[in-house]
């Protein structure tokens, strides 16, 4: 392998991010709204004459981009200072409500999460399919042992290059799509764990550790296919049965792969069996603590998948613990107007109360976090 055969893997990235923009235009989102998602909607207050209340105001703009965080949170200050701001020519009710649907707006939607998770999960389908015809003939797919043996005179096959480029070239993509897929919380973490997988790409690649790659690779893409299912089922609301049988082919795969089959056929045989049969130098040392860092991000993950599965057991189902940031904790999101709904919670000594407000901007079943879970998200409790 050359340095040079990056190139391709930049290509693929370029290929992958214009074939992801047509699926999901001309497939995944026609799909997801015949499955009864729906689009984004703009603001709309047609119903109450304030010229205030116009979509785009902007006083209220200013407002908002001026302090969004407290806002969003109904900091009785920050309210009340944009009362002032307003020259009270909004009562804190109306100002609540328009804050509801500006964050409402401002939140991805589920169809948009649907078709990301739907793009993933066909992908890691593809690769991990591919990758299990590529090693299937392999003697290092059955014994780790053969990725050290003879090395460094391995000759990567054709079936090898085209996928350790197709891999490649699709973490490159991630790290482009991350700062447009809808926002998670764990931005950081995934962030780190690919830029530490592409660095593992590079070593590997550049100084002929394909075999062990290769095995890092379709050990990842195993458990990636039904995580992104669970996603799928969560958006789409599917029964419970369905949710929390996903989940846990989900965890059960997670945990096989990535807590057990990771460290027994990867770290344990670059840490300890290639002592004699490789010559160290610095990068293989470097190359080894990637591994032992991204095990490390696998063994937080897997904490928080557990959080989920007990709360699915103890509490009222699975929930996801990465998914949107500040703006995605209700499900219902953009997806409807319940203007009505909430005229039928008012207090009727004086209007809306916060707390009225929270619950209904915070509903149960969406906060935010990495791996999955599934479940209504009516009967939910708030989890890459």
């Amino acid at each position: 392998m050359k340095l040079s055969d990056l190139y391709w893997a930049g290509l693929t990235a370029l290929a992958l991010i214009v074939i992801r923009y047509q699926v999901e235009k001309w497939i995944l989102t026609p799909l997801g709204l015949r499955l009864g998602l729906k689009n984004r909607t703009s603001l709309s207050y047609q119903k109450n004459k304030n010229p205030l209340l116009i979509s785009r105001d902007p006083r209220l703009e200013a407002v908002w981009k001026g302090d969004k965080e407290r806002l969003i949170s109904f900091d009785q200050v920050a309210i009340k200072t944009a009362l002032e701001q307003l020259e009270h020519s909004l009562s804190q009710r109306q100002l609540e409500r328009w804050i509801r649907r500006k964050a409402n707006c401002e939140r991805s939607t589920r169809l948009e999460r649907f078709t990301e998770s739907s793009w993933r999960m066909l992908f890691y389908a593809f690769a991990f399919s591919f990758g299990i015809f590529t090693l299937w003939d392999k003697p290092w797919f059955a014994d780790s042992f053969y990725c050290f043996k003879d090395y460094p005179r391995h000759v990567v096959s054709d079936r090898e290059w085209w996928y350790y480029n197709l891999e490649f070239g699709f973490y490159l993509s991630l790290i482009v799509s991350q700062f447009t897929d809808v926002p998670k919380k764990d931005f950081m973490q995934m962030f780190i764990h690919h830029i530490v997988t592409i660095m593992l790409l590079t070593f590997s690649w550049t100084c002929n550790f394909v075999r062990i790659g290769t095995l890092v690779l379709v050990i990842h893409d195993f458990a990636d296919i039904p995580l992104e299912a669970a996603k799928i089922c969560r958006y789409l609301k599917t029964s419970d049965l369905v949710s929390n049988s996903v989940f846990g082919v989900f965890m059960l795969s997670w945990i096989f792969s990535r807590i057990g089959l990771l460290p027994y056929r990867v770290i344990s045989y670059s840490s300890y069996y290639a002592l004699g049969h490789v010559k160290f130098w610095p990068v293989y040392y470097i190359f080894n603590a990637l591994l032992i860092a991204l095990q490390i991000l696998h063994v937080i993950w897997t904490f928080l998948i557990l959080r989920i599965a007990y709360n699915a057991i103890y509490d009222d189902g699975v929930k996801d613990l990465r998914e949107d940031s500040s703006l995605s904790s209700s499900p219902s999101g953009v997806e409807e107007d319940d203007d009505d709904k909430k005229s039928r919670t008012f207090n009727p000594a004086g209007g809306d109360t916060i707390d009225n407000v929270r619950r209904r901007i915070t509903t149960p079943g969406e906060t935010n976090n990495h791996i999955i879970a599934n479940g209504k998200s009516n009967g939910l409790k708030s989890h890459h």
